[in-house]
Formats: C-alpha cells, structure tokens, sequence
C-alpha cells in the first residue's frame, strides 16, 4: 500500500494564528489529507521532529504548531493560565482557522495524551488518531515510567538530579539544559549523532525566560494530569470508534506497557512495536515510521 517516496515540498509557509488571550505560530508544507503534528515536552517545540517528519509531506498536508507559551508561540502567556482546557480549546481554533471539517492528529510523547484528551472532547472531528512514541494515559502508567527509569539508569538519575538543582539549570541557562537532556536521552539514542540531534533541535527560539517559562507550564500540566492519582483516560478510550495508530520503540523511555494498554483499550487500534528503536521513532526508523503511517491513513 506505501506509496513511492519524493522529494518533499520545498517551502513551508508559516506565520501566527489568533486564539484566546494569545497566539500561536504554525508551518505547513505539503499537500493531500491534513495532519495536525503535537509535539512533547510539554516544554518543548515543533523544531524537533525536523527534517524527518517532513518527509511525509509529499503525500500529506502537515500542520506542526508551537503550543501555547512554548517556542515560537511563547507571547505574554503566563504558565498558570495554561491547562489541559486551554490546550484543546488552541488545537481547536487551530483547526477552524484552517477550515478543516476533519484531521488526522499525530502526537509524540506528550502530544500524544494532548492528542487523546483532544480525541475525546472532539471525536466528531477527527478522522484518524496517531500515537507514536506515546506518554503514558494514567497517574498508573505514568508512575510505572518512573519505577522502570528508576531501576534500568539509576546513575543517570543521580546525575539528572544534581543538573536540575544547580543555579544555571534553574536560570535557563542553554548549555546546562543541553547537558540535562543529554543524560536524559542517552539511554533512548543509542547513536551518539542522533542524540546530538536531538539536543541541539529541542530548545530552537527558546531564550533563558522561555525555557523558564515552559519549564512551569510543564510542571503545570504535569500536575493536572499524571501526578493527579485518579488521572485515567483508559476508561474514556474504550468508547471511541476512531482509527488509531499506535508506534513505539523496543528501546522506548516509555515502557512498551504503556502504549499497549493505549492499543488495547481503544477498539480496533493497531499497534507496531518497532525494534532497536527507542523515544524518537521518526529520527531512528525513518521510513518504517513513514510506511506505516501512509498505510494506515490510505487504509480502506
């Protein structure tokens, strides 16, 4: 069913949209059935998932955006004023404004529960759901990461910890901040230019306040959903009827247990466990992550 490989569209357009009390920066490229891209952190931008991801627009039309107080999109947003409601009511403006009566949404990571709480509220206006790399959809799953992270790089916690407490961390500082997440993903990255990669595409337009700034709008969210003890979307999924792509990685951050529970909770949803691949599925395995997805949205 994969479609042959061209060259992708060579200028995306982009600019700023209005939404309550903000704004948001958006870049299109390609042509074809919509994707809306949710990006993770929740403090990060869209700048990661570049080049590769664009490599699908040769056959879709990919719709990335900054969320709210995060890179290109960080305006005078205070972080206390940014919750899982102002987050869907953005991703729902964002598709009025494009006039799309239907989307496909692509979550990484955190944009995956973005994508799912989203799905939920809106399931009328979504055509097919993609979860690649997925963050866990209950406080359950969530603090099974944390025991998993625990147990397999206990050293690195040590050492992530004493990162996170000293003075320029906490200043926003960029270097230091590189040095976190260099730890942080080293054990996911197992190539050390993919984790370069990586580090270096994370914090693109973030300035120290920035960085700051998404740092609380993280803590934030994080506290209204999987450091919340009744925090379950699992119940929630079972009722949707909506075509759903699951991707993750043998050598995920995220316990495979996690995505699985995912899969199997929401009827019908397809789940590919890629192997030697771990948190960055679209960087490690291109094109499998490019043919699966091409199937599943020209699927019957």
């Amino acid at each position: 069913m994969s479609t042959p490989f061209k060259s992708p569209q060579p200028a995306p357009r982009d600019g700023y949209i209005p939404v309550k009390n903000s704004t948001l920066y958006y870049r299109e490229i390609g042509q074809g059935q919509p994707v809306i891209i949710l990006h993770g952190g929740p403090d990060f931008n869209h700048d990661y998932f570049l080049p590769e991801m664009d490599r699908l627009s040769d056959t879709f039309r990919l719709i990335y955006y900054d969320q709210r107080g995060r890179g290109k999109s960080v305006g005078s947003v205070q972080p206390e004023d940014v919750t899982i409601q102002t987050e869907i009511e953005d991703l729902e403006d964002l598709r009025i404004t494009f006039q799309l009566e239907t989307v496909a949404v692509l979550g990484h990571s955190w944009g995956g529960l973005l994508a799912m709480e989203y799905v939920i509220r809106h399931p009328g206006r979504v055509s097919h759901m993609i979860l690649m790399n997925t963050a866990p959809a209950s406080h359950d799953d969530y603090m099974l990461l944390r025991q998993e992270r625990r147990k397999s790089a206990p050293e690195d916690i040590g050492k992530l910890k004493a990162i996170s407490s000293s003075d320029s961390y906490e200043e926003g500082d960029l270097e230091t901040d590189a040095a976190y997440y260099r730890i942080h993903f080293r054990s996911t990255l197992r190539q050390p230019e993919d984790l370069e990669r990586i580090v270096k595409s994370l914090r693109v337009s973030f300035t120290k306040d920035s960085i700051r700034k998404a740092r609380a709008i993280e803590d934030h969210l994080m506290n209204e959903t999987w450091l919340s003890a009744g925090y379950d979307l699992l119940p929630r999924l079972n009722q949707l009827r909506i075509p759903t792509l699951v991707i993750h990685g043998d050598h995920d951050i995220v316990p495979v247990e996690c995505a699985s529970h995912i899969a199997l909770a929401i009827p019908g949803a397809r789940f590919v466990l890629l192997k030697e691949t771990g948190h960055f599925s679209f960087l490690e395995s291109t094109e499998e992550v490019r043919e699966e997805i091409v199937d599943f949205l020209y699927a019957p």
